[in-house]
């Protein structure tokens, strides 16, 4: 009986989730929308929807146009409120001005979609660290949807029945020391950063006794595990051991990242916090598994959230539309 039961909701959940991406396809058609949908997607009802790409500032080259075209058709389908980046938006060395020609070869001409004009949420990569970081800081005040008040910043989201999601954008970089043995404006960016200051600053935020916080999600560049190239290396594991600790202590739920060139899902036995990488905006290299790892693919793509106040869902969706692979971590 539990069973019938179990496959009746089954069917009946599924069933409601492709109505509502009818209902939303048929609404964007009779408007006039025509550059495409995915209907392999899966809708939560009254989720707060987001995408993640990663390390894409490539002028188009690459799988960068491809996964810009498939994340407008998402957006369109899961009617996405925000974007966020996990940096390395820029290459090879950033930007140098809030006029520089990247920002419309690599970005504002990328993703031109309606659809992406909502708002991007971002953080810097350590390539963006070898040009004029506070350019991108500044181009805040210049684009309607680019998002990046400082270095490290927090919001607070509203969900439904009075719940906030705590979002929480890290500046992963100085914490990295490997790169201050670089020269030119790497080395400057770093000289003008205080670890201690971000590393308290994050303690704080992440304490918030709010009753109606009740998810916790931490952006940063660099990854604490990785089964890619950066398996094993020292910068990794300097991470983990600065992070690790302190987001399952204050019960951290996601960690989204970037820097590999690939799709990574991993949670390492007795963690509280869940990685997820989404590197793969653009450029692609060979990965594979390491402790923990529940998901891996060496693929253009993108990563779907949907969070409501039960439950977050997270959808691996390649740059041809394909879903790679779904998780659910619920509340």
């Amino acid at each position: 009986m539990f069973l019938l039961l179990l496959l009746f909701t089954y069917a009946h959940s599924s069933q409601a989730q492709k109505s509502a991406i009818a209902t939303r396809i048929a609404e964007e058609k009779a408007s006039g929308y025509a550059d495409g949908f995915n209907t392999n997607i899966a809708l939560s009802d009254q989720s707060l929807n987001f995408l993640v790409i990663g390390d894409w500032g490539r002028h188009g080259g690459y799988h960068q146009k491809a996964v810009a075209g498939q994340m407008a058709k998402v957006a369109a389908t899961a009617d996405v409120n925000f974007i966020i980046s996990v940096g390395d938006n820029f290459y090879p060395d950033g930007v140098q001005s809030a006029q520089d020609p990247s920002w419309n070869s690599s970005f504002e001409n990328i993703y031109s979609n309606h659809m992406l004009f909502s708002d991007w949420w971002v953080v810097l990569g350590n390539h963006d660290y070898k040009g004029n970081i506070q350019a991108q800081i500044d181009y805040s005040k210049i684009s309607r949807r680019w998002n990046m008040p400082a270095t490290y910043f927090s919001r607070k989201i509203k969900l439904e029945n009075g719940k906030e999601l705590l979002l929480v954008f890290l500046d992963t970089n100085p914490f990295v020391t490997s790169y201050y043995e670089k020269s030119g404006n790497m080395r400057e960016n770093l000289a003008l950063q205080d670890t201690a200051a971000q590393y308290k600053w994050l303690k704080e935020t992440l304490a918030d006794t709010a009753t109606n916080i009740h998810w916790k999600i931490v952006v940063g560049h660099h990854p604490m595990y990785s089964g890619g190239m950066r398996k094993g290396k020292k910068d990794t594991e300097e991470i983990r051991l600065k992070f690790e600790s302190l987001f399952n202590a204050h019960k951290v739920d996601a960690y989204i990242c970037g820097h590999e060139h690939d799709l990574q899902i991993i949670k390492p036995a007795q963690q509280f916090t869940t990685q997820f990488l989404s590197g793969a905006a653009c450029e692609v290299r060979p990965s594979g598994a390491t402790e923990g790892t529940e998901f891996w693919a060496a693929d253009p793509g993108m990563m779907l959230f949907s969070l409501s106040p039960k439950e977050l869902k997270i959808q691996v969706i390649h740059a041809d539309g394909r879903i790679l692979h779904r998780k659910k971590i619920s509340r």
